[in-house]
């Protein structure tokens, strides 16, 4: 695509008006030229479509973005304050039984009504509005115009012909859905699920005027197809939507507006301008309708990008403006609106939950509302998930009710993350008085479990020469002095020891030295399942484990767990994640074996799954025992989310009391999907799946995240690491920050004094 070129660039620094072109006569592209007009800038619009075409029914606006139109023109504000209808509630229908949680707040109006505010107030301002005529090319318009706005949508011409440079990625989800219309106001935002002979389905429903409302009805693929919707036409789909929610309905028919079953396209691009074109709206990204409007997403960047032409001197420095102002914001609800699909996706997964949790886990799917605001909007809603949940009164938040595996009661929900210090002094695998410290502090700090580093079970084990061990006796006494002291000094605190063999990622730099990158000398030799180096042409090619190896290591495994039965540990996990010895065996990226400890999932098993009975035959009865996995690669053809509910499942059927789900770390290519709570949904769908406890992890790093995770039965237990290295009384804290003062998180006798914030400054 051309760039154009910048005609009156000098003008706009002297504060003379742009010639502006605006793609698109959606809501997005209306206000952008609105604004702009307002603004004293000469601006045309092209729409394709005859003014009074729309498709779709209703419009949701926030507050917020109320409260952005109301600062930024107060006659298209007061047009739609006239219009719209609001309410508070929703409503959850869930086998029949209907949950109602208020608070919430709404504002809707009629997609059509909108556009109509939005056409009066442009002509008003001069805008140019060319109706049921295509856009000149846009290499054209920026040629012709200082600033060319593409509001052209989510099959935007204008970001197709500059692929090249906004380089987009388009992602379809794996559910189908209609929009389709009722007319009667429904009383509340409503989510009614139907569980079909051909599997679930799902209604979203809103009012947008006093007549009418929004009707969406979504299912997964494979449903929709199983259920013959694929071979409807518009009116078939609707009568048969109608039908399948007759209850919601009250009988009334449902109709369509060039309604069609569409798959929702995530759009993502890397950048939003080129030259003086600018994408807006659906034309630079989607956010899944789960959580929102893409009007919304769209009106706000109209006001963003007006708002950034009218305080920069020219137009290049606003189109940076505008992308640096909005991008973390869009990113934000794509992340949040990611995580609402996949929950939809996934709902099979979740019908079986208990009517109030099952509400409470779609109202905080997303996880942008969560425990603690649940809580402010509706006291009583959230006071019954808690009860439901558990706790034992109204002062015990869930985070601080007791949890029990097997003769091991935790008396609360946080447990510190394993997290290698690399602090084992003279390469000996001793644990010494940073050690001591390190997990005392933590222990004195309030979290019901404590956990150590991966200890290893072996000198070639280790993954530095600052790893601990347990092979051999002198650093059982050093664990055991650590262990006395958490049980003398932190009575009702349990220390667990992870147990793990480094495979491939073996003798290499502590890892502020140069993390992964291989020991400069005294190198040890390195073994896995399969002779695949971890980083090729940097790593050490591992030799690929023979049969008499694999008995040697089950050996190391077994006699480091009896020394950690000695030393006093409560619990002992079993390191099978994140490209370590039996994480290679799991995943199909890094065992290429083909003996029976290779190929099929189950081989791949064979291994990790003779380690866990070799140490649970010698780990008391009594204590529980968990393993660490990596419920996926984040790399191609690496484990799947279904090899990740195996695993468990296998893990599960030895003896497993609960199963941490961690993900990658396995390939050194990996491509996280970072973010808040990010590897919680891994935990989630195995809990579902499996049936056994699970240990969260993964930037959770507030307890009213942990919370949430706990009410919605997405966890049991939440791991927390790097708070905990920022505040090791992290527990404690969130107790105060709780006003909760009960058994569940004492404070030692000396830090009582301590247990209040102190006051800041001369307060």
């Amino acid at each position: 695509m051309a760039a154009g070129t910048m005609r009156v660039g000098s003008a706009m620094r002297a504060g003379g008006p742009l010639r502006v072109a605006v793609v698109g006569g959606g809501p997005g592209g209306l206000y952008a030229a609105a604004l702009l007009a307002r603004q004293g800038h000469t601006v045309e619009l092209w729409e394709r479509s005859a003014p009074e075409d729309t498709f779709g029914f209703g419009v949701v606006l926030s507050d917020e973005t109320l409260g952005g139109i109301e600062a930024a023109d107060t006659v298209v504000y007061a047009a739609l304050g006239a219009e719209f209808v609001r309410w508070d509630d929703i409503d959850i229908v869930h086998r029949g039984r209907l949950l109602t949680s208020g608070g919430h707040g709404f504002a809707a109006i009629g997609r059509r009504r909108l556009l109509e505010i939005l056409h009066e107030r442009c002509a008003g301002l001069g805008v140019k509005l060319r109706f049921r005529t295509g856009a000149p090319a846009a290499a054209l318009l920026a040629a012709s115009y200082d600033l060319v706005v593409a509001a052209d949508g989510v099959h935007s011409a204008t970001r197709q012909s500059g692929a090249a440079h906004f380089r987009p990625t388009l992602t379809s989800g794996s559910c189908r859905y209609i929009w389709l219309a009722a007319d009667f106001a429904f009383d509340a935002f409503r989510f009614e699920i139907a569980e079909t002979e051909h599997g679930v389905m799902q209604l979203h429903a809103y009012p947008y005027s006093a007549d009418a409302s929004t009707v969406i009805v979504e299912m997964h693929e494979k449903v929709w197809r199983a259920a013959g919707l694929d071979l409807c036409d518009e009116d078939e789909s609707a009568a048969r939507c109608a039908k399948i929610f007759g209850e919601a309905l009250r009988g009334r028919p449902l109709h369509g507006n060039r309604s069609a079953w569409t798959e929702f396209r995530t759009v993502v691009n890397e950048r939003w301008s080129h030259g003086n074109v600018v994408l807006l709206g659906d034309a630079a990204h989607t956010a899944h309708f789960s959580i929102g409007s893409g009007t919304k997403l769209a009106v706000e960047d109209a006001l963003a990008l007006a708002e950034a032409v009218a305080a920069q001197p020219d137009v290049p420095a606003a189109l940076a403006a505008y992308e640096a102002a909005r991008r973390p914001a869009v990113a934000s609800t794509q992340r949040a609106a990611a995580a609402s699909m996949r929950w939809f996706e996934e709902l099979a997964g979740y019908v079986d939950q208990p009517a109030r949790q099952f509400a409470f886990n779609l109202l905080t799917r997303s996880r942008r509302v969560t425990h603690d605001n649940l809580r402010l909007r509706d006291e009583r809603f959230t006071r019954a998930v808690e009860r439901d949940f558990g706790c034992p009164d109204e002062d015990t938040p869930p985070m601080f009710t007791p949890l029990k595996l097997r003769g091991l009661t935790l008396r609360n929900r946080v447990v510190v993350s394993p997290m290698d210090m690399y602090s084992a002094q003279h390469g000996d695998g001793i644990p010494g008085d940073f050690h001591l410290v390190h997990l005392g502090a933590r222990a004195l700090g309030g979290a019901a479990l404590v956990m150590t580093e991966m200890v290893c079970v072996s000198a070639e084990g280790r993954i530095t020469p600052g790893c601990t061990g347990l092979y051999t006796a002198e650093q059982a006494a050093a664990w055991t002095r650590i262990a006395d002291f958490v049980h003398t000094s932190a009575p009702g605190t349990a220390l667990g020891v992870q147990l793990g063999h480094s495979g491939r990622k073996g003798s290499t730099r502590l890892m502020w030295e140069g993390m992964d990158d291989p020991l400069p000398e005294g190198n040890w030799p390195v073994a896995a399942a399969s002779a695949l180096p971890y980083r090729p042409g940097v790593s050490a090619v591992p030799r690929e484990l023979t049969a008499a190896d694999l008995a040697s290591i089950r050996s190391d495994f077994a006699a480091a767990a009896v020394r950690a039965a000695d030393c006093g540990f409560d619990l002992l996990e079993l390191h099978c994640a994140h490209g370590y010895l039996l994480s290679g065996f799991l995943s199909p990226l890094t065992n290429h074996r083909t003996d029976a400890y290779g190929g099929p999932l189950e081989n791949r098993l064979r291994f990790p799954l003779e380690v866990f009975d070799a140490v649970r035959a010698v780990w008391p009865d009594d204590r529980p025992m968990t393993v660490r996995i990596s419920a996926t690669d984040w790399a191609p053809g690496g484990t799947s989310a279904q090899d990740a509910v195996d695993i468990a499942a296998a893990f599960a059927a030895h003896g497993a009391d609960a199963i941490d789900v961690s993900t990658g770390q396995v390939v050194a290519d990996e491509a996280p999907e970072f973010g808040r709570s990010y590897q919680t949904p891994y935990a989630d769908r195995i809990r579902g799946a499996v049936g056994v406890p699970v240990i969260a992890v993964g930037a959770i790093s507030s307890w009213d995240d942990v919370n949430s995770l706990l009410l919605a039965g997405r966890a049991d237990l939440c791991a927390v690491g790097r708070p905990h290295l920022y505040d090791p009384h992290w527990t404690l804290h969130a107790a105060a920050d709780q006003s909760y003062a009960g058994p569940a998180a004492p404070w030692p006798a000396p830090y009582r004094a301590g247990s209040r914030k102190p006051p800041s400054g001369r307060g």
